[in-house]
């Protein structure tokens, strides 16, 4: 190969190695919880395995959280997450969160009401059972989201 050809076709990986494609940046996730959950803590340590940027924020008033972002008092939840534009209340399921950022309905959030057994955080049990709401965005009822039910094998 001549060199003049070698030099050119550097150059140009160069160029494009350099100019294009770069992983996307993990998607920034705030949790508000309590700073005595223990809970709370094994569902944020769960969003980080997964490839989120959590950034947790231990607070004695999460009730002024809650009424900030718009939670409905029946769907609460023990801790309040913020990725991009929606919240997560409560023990929301991975798999809930990534149709949530696929998928981008017009909600407000999601919400996994109280402390489900063998929810994610909670147990993780295989043979859990608990629903997924989605709150929409302006007005309407919350309507289920996501079911989750006990897995098979």
């Amino acid at each position: 190969m001549h060199r003049r050809s070698f030099i050119t076709m550097a150059a140009s990986a160069l160029v494009f190695l350099g100019s294009g494609v770069r992983a996307a940046a993990p998607a920034k996730m705030t949790v508000h919880k309590d700073p005595n959950c223990g809970c709370c803590r094994e569902w944020s340590k769960a969003m980080a395995a997964a490839g989120f940027s959590v950034d947790v924020r231990d607070t004695g008033d999460l009730a002024a959280v809650k009424a900030r972002l718009g939670v409905p008092a029946a769907l609460e939840g023990c801790h309040t997450a913020i990725v991009e534009e929606y919240y997560l209340e409560g023990h929301v399921p991975l798999e809930a969160v990534q149709r949530l950022l696929r998928e981008r309905p017009p909600v407000r959030g999601l919400a996994v009401p109280g402390m489900p057994p063998g929810s994610l955080g909670m147990g993780d049990d295989p043979q859990a059972s608990y629903d997924v709401y989605a709150i929409p965005s302006g007005t309407g009822a919350p309507y289920l989201f996501m079911e989750v039910r006990p897995r098979k094998g």
